[in-house]
C-alpha cells in the first residue's frame, strides 16, 4: 500500500517538478573527479525566505522517492518547502568508495574522507551561497551510505539536524559511538532509524544501535525506530519516509485536533501561550520565522473560549493585526476581550471598526453588527 502511495506522489507532482529541478556535473577539487548531482529549488522560491536543505546520497534509488515525499508534506503544510540535493553515487561503485571505512577503528578511509569534505565543503557550500538556505538540514541515506551520515556527528557541531538512517551497514563500534555521541551533543537532533524484517548479517549490531539509542533521555535528542516486518531490505527503503517526516516536521504543521484536545485544552498555563510558544520553537529550530497559520489562530480562539480565558483574547488580537491587517479578525476578538472585561463602551467601539474590516473566515460583519446592536440595547448607548 506504502508503496503504492509512493508512486502517486510521483505521478501526481512529477510533471511539475520538472522545471525546478537542476541536474550538474560538479567538478570536485576534494575528490580529484566529476559527479552528477540534481537539486530542487521549490517553484516559488522567494529571495526574502529560507529553506531547509535534505540532502540524499545514492540518488538513483533515492532521490525522487525522498523528493515526492517533501513536495506532497510541504504542499499539505506538513513541512516547510525545502531544497532537496542529491548526490548520484551509482557509477564505477562510487557509493561503497565514498562512504569506504576502515575495518579496524571504524573511521573513514581516505577516499571516505575526501568524499566527507566533498559533501560539507563544496556540493553543500555550493547550495547555500547560491540559494538562501536554512540552518536546519536533513541526511538521508541507506545501508553504507547511512552509515556515513553519522560521521558528522562527531564535528564539534552535527551539520545536520535530521538523520533518517534506513537499515544502515554500520561501521565496528558505531552501535556504542553513536548514543556516546548524540549524550554528548548539546543541539537538537532527530535522529530515524529504520529496519526491515527480514534477517541480515548486519541486523544484530542495529539493534544493539536501537537498544542503546533508547537510553537516551535528553529533551534535544528526539529518537524515532520503525520495524516494518514485511519489508525486506530492498522495499523498506519505501516504507518509512511518510512517518520519518511526519516526526521531524511535526511542530511545523497547523495544530491538529488531536493536539488541540491533549495539549491545549489540557494546559494549566494560558492559551496563548502555547501558540506563542508553538512558533518560538518552529523559529529556534528551522532557522526562521513562520507565518501564523489562520488554523492556529482559530483553535487558540476557540480554546480561550472553551477555557475562559479571555485574557488571552488581547494578545492574539494584536497578533491578529499584525498577520492579517485587513480582516476583521484582530478587532473583533478586541471587542470580544473588552466584552469579556466589562467595559461595553470600549468594546462597541471596537466592533464597530472590525465591522469596517473585511471578512474572514466564519467571521462576517453580521456578527460585529450583531455584536453592536446587543452592546446598544444592553446599555442604552
Amino acid at each position: 500500500m506504502k508503496n503504492i502511495i509512493l508512486v502517486v506522489f510521483s505521478l501526481f507532482f512529477g510533471l511539475g517538478l520538472q522545471a525546478q529541478i537542476s541536474e550538474e556535473i560538479f567538478e570536485s577539487f576534494k575528490l580529484q573527479e566529476r559527479r552528477k548531482i540534481k537539486y530542487y529549488i521549490p517553484e516559488n522560491y522567494d529571495e526574502t525566505k529560507k529553506y531547509p536543505l535534505v540532502v540524499v546520497l545514492d540518488g538513483e534509488y533515492l532521490y525522487d522517492q525522498v523528493l515526492a515525499v517533501s513536495k506532497y508534506y510541504s504542499e499539505f503544510q506538513g513541512m516547510p518547502e525545502s531544497i532537496v540535493l542529491g548526490i548520484f553515487q551509482k557509477e564505477d561503485d562510487n557509493r561503497w568508495k565514498d562512504c569506504a571505512y576502515d575495518e579496524d577503528s571504524g573511521l573513514p578511509t581516505e577516499q571516505g574522507s575526501a568524499f566527507f569534505e566533498f559533501l560539507s565543503m563544496e556540493v553543500i557550500a555550493f547550495i547555500s551561497t547560491t540559494y538562501n538556505v536554512a540552518p536546519f538540514k536533513v541526511f538521508v541515506g541507506y545501508d553504507i551510505t547511512a552509515n556515513f551520515g553519522n560521521y558528522y556527528l562527531f564535528k564539534d557541531r552535527s551539520l545536520f539536524n535530521a538523520f533518517i538512517s534506513i537499515s544502515p551497514y554500520l561501521a565496528p563500534e558505531m552501535e556504542s559511538r553513536i548514543p556516546q555521541r548524540l549524550s554528548e551533543l548539546d543541539q537538537k537532533i532527530f535522529y530515524h532509524l529504520i529496519v526491515e524484517g527480514e534477517k541480515s548479517k548486519n541486523r544484530s549490531q542495529i539493534m544493539d544501535l536501537h537498544k542503546n539509542l533508547s537510553t537516551i533521555n535528553r529533551e534535544n535528542i528526539q529518537y524515532y525506530f520503525d520495524e516494518y516486518p514485511d519489508a525486506d531490505q530492498t522495499s523498506v527503503v519505501a516504507y518509512g519516509f511518510g512517518k520519518a517526516w511526519d516526526t521531524t516536521f511535526k511542530i511545523f504543521k497547523p495544530i491538529s485536533p488531536k493536539e488541540y484536545k491533549e495539549e491545549i485544552l489540557s494546559s494549566e498555563e494560558p492559551v496563548y501561550n502555547y501558540l506563542e510558544n508553538k512558533y518560538n520553537a518552529i523559529e529556534k529550530l528551522f532557522g526562521f520565522r513562520k507565518t501564523v497559520e489562520l488554523n492556529d489562530i482559530m483553535a487558540i480562539y476557540a480554546a480561550s473560549r472553551k477555557k475562559e480565558d479571555f485574557e488571552s483574547l488581547k494578545p492574539l488580537s494584536d497578533l491578529c493585526k499584525r498577520e492579517f491587517p485587513d480582516s476583521m479578525l484582530g478587532f473583533y476578538f478586541e471587542g470580544e476581550y473588552y466584552e469579556q472585561l466589562g467595559e461595553p463602551k470600549k468594546a462597541m467601539r471596537t466592533f464597530e471598526k472590525a465591522f469596517q474590516m473585511e471578512e474572514i473566515d466564519f467571521l462576517t460583519k453580521d456578527m460585529a453588527l450583531d455584536k453592536i446592536d446587543a452592546i446598544k440595547a444592553d446599555f442604552g448607548y
